[in-house]
Order: C-alpha cells, then structure tokens, then sequence
C-alpha cells in the first residue's frame, strides 16, 4: 500500500470571497506533512477539495501521478482517501458501531451482518486500549460519551474505510496526552505501512511529534514547505502571519492586593467535583489546569447553572446557587464552550443573529433591526471578524473567527464574571494573539475570568493564579513564579508541587 497525492495551483471561491487562491500541496507514502496556517489560510479548504468535500474551481489534483477529480466524499474514498475533521460528523442518537459504518455495512447477501460490524467495531476501539473508558462500546450511544471518545469513534470511522491517505484536521484537539501518546504510535504504524498522512494541528509540540514537513498557507496561497528537523518554531509562524516577528510577548499589569473579590466557592461538590473552595478577584485571570477530563468543565458549567451541584456560591457579595444559566445571565455571567458547533453556535443561521443570541430582548418587541445591526458591526470591528457581511451564516467562517463569534455574542453583555471552557481549542497563533488582547480588555474594565484550557503554555502565558486539577480535586494552586511546566505537571499527576491551596 502506497499512495502519493499532490495539489497543484488549487484555487475554491464562494461568490466574491475566495477561500483558496493558490493551494499546492505533496505528500508521499510513508510520510506525515503537517498543513499549517493561520484560521482563515485556506487548509480546511485545501482538506475538503483533497476529499471531495468540494470542488475547486481551478487546479488539479494528482494521485500516483494521475489527474484525478472527485464530485463527493464517497469518490475519494473508493480510492483510499479520507479525513478526520476538528467538526464531528457523527449523528449522536447512533451507537458507535453504526456511526462507524454508516453507508458501508458489511453484509451477507442482502441483509447487514451485525455480528461482523460488532467485531469491526471492538477491532477497531481496541487500537485505543488503556486509553478509553469501558462505557466506549459497539452498543454505546455517541450522544452519551464524552468529546474525547467521540473524536476516537471519528477516527475509528475513518479507518473503517482502510484509507492509503488520512488527513487529521485537528483531530487531536479534544483528546488527552495518553490518547494523543496513542495515535502517535499508531501513526508511526501507519507510516511503515507506506500510509501517508496529512497532519493539521495548531500545538507545535505535536506538529513536530508526528510531522516530518510541513506546507505552509497563508491568505488562501501556499507559500512554502519546508523539513520540520532544519525549521524553528518562529520560522513557521513568520510564514504563517504576516509581521508575526513584530508579535512581542504579552505583557500584564500585576492584579492589585485590594481587587474585590467577584466570585467565591466554598465545598462544591458534584458528580465530577469533590469539595473545590477557591476565589476570583475582579481585574483577575484565575487559570483552570490539569489533564483533560478531571472535572475542569463540569466545575464552569456548574457556576454557569447548566449542571447541579451543591456548596457555596458568593457572587458579587450574595448568595446565588444558579439552577439555569438564565438566572447566570441576569446576574451578568458568560460562559463561553470549547466545543463551538454543538454549544456555542447556530450554523445555520446569520453572523448577526448569532451575535445577539443571548440580547435579543433588549432590542424590543418589535425589534429595532437597526440598532442591532449597529452594535453587532461595532462587535464585529471589535473583534477583528473576517465575513462577508453580516448575514452570511455562521457556518461559513473559519474555525478562529467561528469562535470570535461566540465569545462576541458576551461581550456584547459586558459580562462581571466570564466563564471559558478551553475556547482557543483549534484556533491558530494570530487568532489566539487576538483574542488574548480581548482577555486584557476584560480585565482592565474589572470582568473576572476563570479560564480552562488544555494549553499549559497558555496557562503560564495569560494567568495570574492557576488551579490545578486532578480526578475531581484541587490539588494545587500556584501563583507567580510558581506558575511552572514543572509544577502544573506534577499537580496535574495528583502529586504536591511546591504550593498548595489554601
């Protein structure tokens, strides 16, 4: 099995807005080329004309040194080429056998044999033992697992089409370090069996873990490709954003001895939480660390009223135990999700509606379309947002201006307490630059914000204290110089670093 695929001069417009405007691209068998770029450069494109997503306008695609097109995902497939998108494709109320092979069965005469798609299916997950929970089964429900193991099941669907080329479009994203540890090996697998695989990922770390090249996109062009072993970090993100030399470390007024506290919890507790106390203060960035999964999103949603709990809750000076995120909202929380297109957007509807999700009341009844159009363009200005107006849908915007749109819709409210569930997950260097200056923003007016993120890097960056999680506990909470890789690694192993909380 061997396979080698190029793009040449590959130009996709959606009416006057062109999404790729000279996109080439090589990868032989046996090698991993990493697709790089900022949100908005063109690789989702670039991925979905590769698989038949859809089509170009110009350009030509070679496999094995033919010229090749493909009208639909299932052409590509017939000849071994398919993805893993940062966008799930599954249908929650499936099982996760069915998911898997949906559209290619297998089957005895007529009939769908279920007892082969069983064994494909355990196959299949088995790949990833030790890494996922025994609830991952043929028989589970995809709507009842966790974002993890639904990216596992995406991949697993992938490769129930024995594929000779995957692209991986952020499919690392929602899992752990063992499972990202795991599909590493099996990568290196794939690559002796003369696989090739096209890697898109927005962590350098991982880039170069699984990357032997990488082709760069900036603006819709390809600008270049180069060996990741004679490359440096800051070569690759020169290519990838324009004047990025001139992007200069983040700096950060220390947050004042006196700040107010905004938030207080004492003994929450819930199913995922076991008796967390800590405050925020306003003017603070308060971190959330540790590794994936061990409580840090339900303990958001829990002071977001989207899950129950019990404990104490001190908000603004008063006591509050929020049973809906409405009664959150009246007392001016946000909570922006990681997962933007099952919690954060409406796809199919307008930029500007989605905006306003959250404060349509207050434009009245009827509504005063003009004075919220108004505020959404100041929004979108803000913002930076790269559209084509306001009214195009949603589903049209690169994954970091998707995510714009989300944390947009609450600034619109100027929130007192923001809540942030990993939300630069998948979004490139220049979009995160953006969105950390909105961060600053947010401070200086006095917003308490208590982020989560799944980038240590990130934490140590931006925080001014970071609570540390594992299994469900706080295990630490470090401030200042104590804000180390060492000590949020060994925290986040359920080990006791130097500072422990109070």
């Amino acid at each position: 099995m061997s396979v080698s695929l190029s793009a040449k001069q590959v130009v996709k417009r959606y009416g006057g807005v062109v999404a790729l405007a000279d996109g080439n691209l090589e990868v032989e068998a046996g090698e991993v080329l990493a697709l790089l770029g900022a949100n908005g450069s063109g690789k989702s494109t670039l991925s979905k004309i590769i698989t038949g997503v859809v089509a170009p306008n110009e350009g030509q695609l070679h496999l094995d040194g033919k010229l090749v097109s493909f009208s639909s995902p299932n052409d590509a497939r017939k000849v071994g080429i398919t993805a893993v998108y940062q966008e799930l494709s599954l249908i929650p109320d499936m099982t996760v056998m069915e998911n898997i092979w949906l559209t290619h069965e297998p089957r005895t005469l007529w009939r769908v044999n279920k007892a082969a798609m069983r064994r494909g299916t355990r196959d299949l997950l088995a790949l990833f033992d030790g890494t996922i929970s025994a609830g991952l089964t043929p028989d589970a429900l995809v709507k009842d697992l966790p974002p993890d193991e639904r990216q596992i099941v995406e991949i697993c669907k992938a490769l129930s089409h024995q594929p000779r080329l995957v692209i991986l479009d952020e499919a690392t994203a929602s899992l752990d370090s063992q499972q990202v540890q795991r599909l590493y090996e099996l990568v290196q697998d794939w690559k002796a069996r003369g696989m090739a695989i096209v890697f898109v990922s927005h962590r350098m770390e991982e880039i170069r873990l699984f990357a032997d090249r990488a082709t760069v996109l900036r603006n819709g062009r390809s600008v270049g490709t180069r060996d990741l072993a004679n490359t440096t970090d800051s070569e690759l993100v020169e290519m990838m954003i324009e004047g990025a030399a001139q992007l200069g470390e983040r700096t950060r007024a220390p947050l004042p001895d006196d700040a107010p506290v905004r938030l207080k919890v004492s003994a929450l507790r819930g199913a995922r939480l076991r008796n967390i106390s800590f405050e925020a203060h306003d003017g603070e960035l308060l971190g959330i660390g540790g590794l994936h999964g061990q409580g840090q999103s339900e303990l958001l949603l829990a002071l977001f009223g989207a899950i129950p709990f019990s404990g104490s809750v001190v908000l603004s000076g008063k006591s509050v135990h929020f049973r809906h995120p409405r009664q959150a909202m009246a007392c001016d929380v946000a909570f922006v999700p990681g997962d933007r297109a099952t919690e954060g957007l409406l796809l199919s509807r307008s930029i500007l509606e989605n905006l306003h999700l959250p404060s349509w009341a207050k434009f009245g009844t009827p509504l005063k379309m003009d004075r919220a159009r108004a505020d959404a363009q100041r929004s979108v200005e803000e913002l930076q947002l790269v559209a084509e107006s306001l009214d195009a849908l949603a589903s049209s915007l690169s994954g970091g201006n998707a995510q714009k749109v989300v944390i947009g819709k609450w600034l619109l409210r100027s929130p007192k307490l923001l809540l942030l569930n990993d939300p630069t997950k998948g979004v490139d260097v220049g979009a995160k630059g953006e969105f950390y200056q909105l961060l600053d923003k947010l401070r200086q007016s006095g917003a308490a914000i208590i982020l989560y993120s799944s980038d240590d890097d990130e934490l140590i960056g931006l925080c001014d204290r970071v609570l540390v999680f594992h299994d469900g506990r706080l295990t630490a909470e470090l401030a200042g110089d104590q804000v180390t890789r060492a000590n949020l690694v060994t925290a986040s192993m359920g080990a006791h670093p130097a500072a422990q909380p109070q």
